[in-house]
């Protein structure tokens, strides 16, 4: 906002100014430069006097479709859309709703028609919109009553004669109204144990976004750790009234601090294990429109700080008994685990680094541009060493003996497991050697050096071992803080060229966790 001070009478013309060109739908950067307020000020400004936090107060447009155009599941780890999804009455002027292609995929992948979702995060409605959409029940909540009441219009999808021409059947078309109630995501108890067929929910990213002015009960007011507390209720009572066998989809973010991030997905997902769930899927969900470009380009570089542009989407299961039986009497064989230390390998004549957190890079080129994008943003004058780490190799005679190590200013370590059948990967053998690694390469290493560690998921008994996660937990860097969270894939990972192999999606991220040292 200007510096000069407002008055309380000139404040309150400026703020009906301000509505008045929110109600026109002038954009937020017309009016910041009109009235010389910013982006958080118009935010505020509309959450108060609106009750929802929203980025425009136009009705919505009318119904085109009722479903998405060439619509198909998705079979991989990696989601993208590049559109948001604008059928029914799905739209994004709710601020951090997600795409209704994430719920469309969740009911239709983890649930069958006439089954129960709960979405206590109801928000604008857009799982109870898509319940409604795939004949699915639906219990959604809100602890905003301003937000449950624009969910009520949301879900109004009286067609006119003029748009039955988009059904098939317009006697078929809804098999359940959504039941939504105002009420609190930690207290579910209105809902008997073992009564919901799919959980399937977006909460806040702690205190990143405020979606109420000050209402009691709002979790988006909660600072990190004060919100973390919150969730654990939340996922106990998510764990209560979930049938056994069904599934708990969560999506969540990262938050940045000082200039490292803040891992606050991996994080949300501890609280969800603690509670008794068990990690089936965890889906990297792509955000579009943040790639940086000139201004923004430079001072990535010269900051050296990439643009979140991931989020997190878990799917948890509430196990059946039969499974935790089974696993008390699992054992799994050990592989030795070796080292390779290897030289770089860079692609030549590279035009620009990757400025967000992430990378995606063609199949043929891919160790060759990850390597050089590591390398020409971490390492400075001094050298480099980068180390592989192998498990559930049959032959290991070829391998190079360690090099002759001098002062490094990064260590590289992919550390990806490889392992012949996935039940017999020891994640404690593979963690206390990749520990033993670092150990011995952090005496060689320089001040405000760089320490990458490439990693990927295991499945193992039908479950998901989140590696990144794990290391995060349980490795321990001395003198070292955790920079960023990298996500890389390959071009080529379609989920639609894949063909769907039993119940799991297929593995195509891997993680690149970057530590800066002291």
């Amino acid at each position: 906002m200007k510096k000069e001070i407002i008055n309380l009478k000139n404040k309150k013309e400026l703020d009906q100014a301000i509505l008045r060109e929110k109600a026109k739908g002038m954009p937020d950067i017309e009016i910041g430069q009109k009235y010389g307020v910013t982006y958080k000020y118009i935010e505020k400004l509309i959450t108060r006097e609106k009750g929802v936090n929203i980025s425009s107060l136009r009705a919505s447009k009318g119904i085109k479709h009722l479903h998405p155009q060439d619509f198909k599941e998705e079979q991989t780890t990696v989601w993208s859309f590049k559109q948001r999804g604008n059928w029914a009455t799905h739209s994004g002027e709710y601020r951090g709703n997600w795409s209704p292609y994430i719920p469309r995929n969740i009911i239709l992948k983890y649930s069958n028609p006439g089954e129960v979702v709960l979405d206590y995060f109801c928000g604008a409605g857009t799982t109870a919109i898509e319940c409604k959409l795939l004949k699915r029940q639906c219990i959604a909540l809100d602890i905003n009553d301003k937000a449950i009441e624009l969910a009520k219009q949301k879900l109004d999808l009286n067609i006119s004669s003029e748009q039955l021409n988009l059904i098939a059947d317009p006697t078929k078309t809804f098999a359940y109204e959504p039941k939504l109630l105002v009420g609190d995501a930690r207290d579910l108890s209105f809902l008997q144990d073992n009564s919901i067929d799919l959980i399937c929910s977006h909460p806040p990213y702690a205190d990143i976004i405020h979606y109420t002015d000050n209402k009691s009960g709002d979790l988006s007011l909660l600072g990190l750790e004060e919100f973390l507390k919150e969730m654990e209720k939340v996922a106990r009572e998510s764990y209560r009234i979930l049938k056994p066998g069904k599934k708990c989809a969560i999506l969540i973010g990262d938050m940045r601090k000082n200039r490292h991030v803040v891992p606050l997905g991996f994080k949300l997902i501890d609280v969800y294990l603690r509670a008794g769930f068990k990690l089936k899927e965890l889906i990297i969900k792509r955000q579009h429109n943040c790639k940086t470009t000139g201004f923004w380009y430079a001072n990535s570089i010269r900051y050296n700080f990439l643009l979140l542009a991931h989020e997190y989407l878990p799917v948890f299961e509430k196990s059946e008994l039969s499974d935790k039986i089974k696993e008390k009497g699992a054992s799994y064989a050990s592989h030795e685990i070796v080292s390779k230390y290897t030289k770089p390998k860079q692609e030549r004549g590279i035009r620009e680094l990757e400025t967000t957190t992430v990378w995606i890079f063609p199949k043929e080129k891919f160790e060759k541009l990850l390597d050089t994008n590591i390398i020409l943003r971490y390492k400075t004058k001094k050298g480099i060493q980068i180390v592989k780490l192998f498990s559930g190799e049959n032959d290991l005679n070829s391998l190079n003996q360690k090099i002759k190590c001098k002062q490094n200013s990064l260590l590289y370590i992919k550390a990806v497991p490889n392992c012949i059948k996935s039940a017999e990967f020891d994640e404690n053998q593979f963690l206390a050697k990749l520990q033993n690694e670092i150990d011995n390469q952090l005496m060689y290493m320089t001040e405000e050096g760089t320490i990458a560690i490439l990693t990927q998921d295991v499945r193992k008994n039908n479950y998901l071992v989140p590696m990144a996660k794990i290391i995060l937990d349980r490795i321990k860097i001395d003198r070292a803080n955790l920079k960023e969270i990298v996500i890389v894939t390959s071009n080529d990972n379609s989920s639609h060229s894949y063909v769907k192999q039993g119940e799991f999606l297929k593995i195509t991220h891997y993680y690149l966790l970057i530590y800066q040292i002291k």
